[in-house]
């Protein structure tokens, strides 16, 4: 299969969140796209729609959801698929995301994003279900490493092997999250640059930049602190390596004043103008 380029759309967003839609109505902030959280919008009306319709008139918006399971070994939920669709033709976003895990089993949501086993089995399951979940929305969807804490002794491949051949063999697309490769590089042992080589800059539609609490042994992807500097240096070394690649803060707890935010995001903007000038130099 030939590589299918990502989406030509680049710039920096923001997570859309419900602290902010007041201060982003009254002062339009100058970002080019917000992030929404799928689950909170599946109800056809009521207030979160309210701002969501508001800012929309304004914003492009991305899609990005929890609930896929896309590793899960239940059935595909057509019903919140079809929700998800509904949800899509109303917003029209640039792209639709959910993570690379599972989430739950035997009909059962366990609330978190688990970890899988990088084999060949799982690799040829989730193909076939991403393949199947594009084909009923439409459209090639994003799929985001996770944070981990423990990893499975069974696996085949390494987990940037993993996500670089499902996205060749499922033709989908990578949404990178630097910080969880932070946070998994450090809880694992690993080299976070060498995870950043092997993604397929043709494949990596859009990086998420957090923060994450650090337990000394360990580190928690808690997405309820600024972005930490070596997470700002592997962002920087990650656009060296990708190129011009849709950025956004993502910021889950603790929220900040929005301009707060903004001011982690005029970083990562300070960062990409700094890349490519030294690529041209």
């Amino acid at each position: 299969m030939s590589p299918t380029p990502r989406i030509p759309i680049a710039g920096f967003g923001l997570g859309l969140r419900p602290a902010h839609y007041e201060a982003i109505v009254a002062s339009p902030p100058d970002v080019d796209w917000f992030e929404i959280l799928t689950e909170n919008y599946l109800v056809p009306g009521g207030r979160p729609m309210h701002w969501l319709d508001a800012i929309r008139r304004d914003y492009p918006m991305v899609m990005h959801g929890v609930s896929l399971s896309i590793g899960g070994t239940d059935p595909l939920d057509r019903e919140y698929l079809a929700q998800v669709a509904t949800l899509a033709h109303r917003v029209e976003p640039l792209w639709i995301s959910d993570h690379l895990c599972w989430t739950g089993t035997q009909g059962r949501n366990l609330h978190d994003l688990l970890p899988l086993p990088f084999t060949e089995q799982a690799l040829d399951h989730i193909a076939g279900r991403v393949r199947q979940v594009q084909d009923i929305l439409g459209q090639r969807i994003l799929l985001e490493n996770v944070s981990s804490y423990v990893s499975f002794t069974g696996s085949e491949f390494t987990e940037w092997e993993f996500a670089a051949e499902l996205a060749r063999r499922a033709d989908c697309l990578i949404l990178l999250d630097v910080n969880n490769v932070y946070v998994s590089a450090f809880n694992h042992g690993f080299d976070a640059r060498t995870y950043i080589d092997a993604m397929p800059a043709d494949r990596v539609q859009q990086i998420h930049l957090a923060g994450h609490s650090h337990c000394g042994d360990w580190i928690v992807d808690t997405h309820d602190a600024p972005v930490v500097d070596p997470v700002w240096e592997l962002y920087d070394y990650t656009m060296q390596r990708l190129g011009p690649v849709a950025t956004m803060i993502e910021r889950d707890d603790h929220i900040p004043p929005l301009a707060d935010l903004m001011a982690e995001l005029g970083r990562a903007r300070r960062i990409a103008a700094s890349v490519r000038y030294r690529s041209a130099a």
